[in-house]
């Protein structure tokens, strides 16, 4: 089975307009959302045609990031909005409940506690099957200073609550304010920044159970392994390689010599696959043919990965740390 474990929705009409309204209402929308099936089910399809393409059997959606409105004021827009998108992933996975599996956004604002996310991933876990949710380290998006980092105690009420449901976070920053920090370069430096603060943090002696999943080969940290390892060393830590076995990441590099790299810097045990297709890799590489996002060819022929790799990395991986994950939904 091929699971592609990071995907996000494609977004109808209707909510665009929905999201126009809330911006500009400051969530004082002048007409509720109209979001009928047929508009679910024509952006789904467009998700589906590419799975069908590229040999994905089943897609894990998630509201799109950089679209998740952390920043904007008053919270109750991103409250509504968040609330919408989870609304969309969740009937996508119910029109399609044998190609998708859902994971949730959650109503980030700014430096906020994230306690006030609670009661919507509770909802969404709880009682409509989600299986794990992301989780945005910066949600004043570049706009003024952010959380602490991820390895402080600000975030310990939602790791406990991630323990407690048993589900993973893809820790995935949302969009940049920023006119020096594009959205995509937003995400590799949070994910590199965070990494580093959980790696010199007491987090995981604390939540032992906690399932991380750091997205797009895990930023910048495998390219420079070597000032970590012997930054560690220098001050008398443990071994920066064996502190990153308790992190697990994802295919989402687009690259053949990044992908190699990750595999083994991190090994094919703690790596996912996905795509996030479609999205920013989607582009066609000259030189292929084929979209930078047709990720599953290259991973294929990739010599060192034993037949066991493979099978981890395109599934037995992510349903493992997916617990909640079923192959055959009810």
């Amino acid at each position: 089975m091929i699971i592609d474990s990071h995907a996000h929705v494609v977004i109808p009409p209707e909510s665009y307009k929905y999201m126009a309204e809330l911006v500009a209402g400051r969530a004082n929308p002048t007409a509720g959302v109209k979001l009928g099936d047929e508009a679910v089910r024509t952006a789904a399809t467009t998700i589906l045609n590419i799975m069908d393409k590229v040999g994905t059997d089943i897609q894990f959606l998630s509201p799109r990031p950089y679209m998740q409105m952390h920043s904007v004021k008053p919270a109750k827009v991103t409250e509504l909005w968040t609330s919408h998108m989870n609304d969309l992933v969740y009937r996508t996975t119910q029109m399609f409940p044998k190609r998708f599996r859902s994971v949730a956004g959650l109503p980030q604002y700014r430096d906020t506690s994230p306690t006030n996310t609670f009661a919507e991933l509770e909802f969404r876990v709880k009682e409509q099957g989600f299986i794990g949710c992301l989780l945005n380290p910066d949600p004043t998006e570049g706009d003024s200073l952010p959380p602490p980092g991820l390895g402080e105690e600000f975030w310990y009420p939602l790791y406990e609550k991630l323990c407690e449901l048993d589900i993973p976070a893809l820790i995935h920053s949302a969009g940049s304010c920023s006119p020096r920090e594009s959205y995509t370069l937003k995400f590799i430096n949070e994910e590199s920044i965070g990494i580093i603060s959980l790696m010199n943090s007491k987090v995981f002696e604390k939540f032992p159970n906690l399932k991380l999943i750091f997205p797009h080969g895990g930023g910048a940290i495998p390219y420079h392994m070597g000032r970590f390892r012997s930054w560690t060393i220098r001050n008398g830590g443990e071994f920066f390689d064996d502190k990153l076995k308790r992190l697990n990441f994802d295919t989402t590099t687009y690259d053949k010599n990044a992908l190699e790299l990750l595999f083994k810097t991190v090994g094919a045990d703690r790596v996912l696959f996905a795509t996030e297709n479609p999205g920013t890799g989607s582009a066609i590489d000259p030189t292929t043919g084929r979209g930078y996002d047709d990720l599953k060819p290259i991973i294929e022929n990739i010599s060192f990965l034993s037949a066991e790799d493979k099978a981890n990395i395109f599934e037995c991986n992510c349903t493992k740390l997916y617990s909640r994950f079923k192959k055959d939904p009810e």
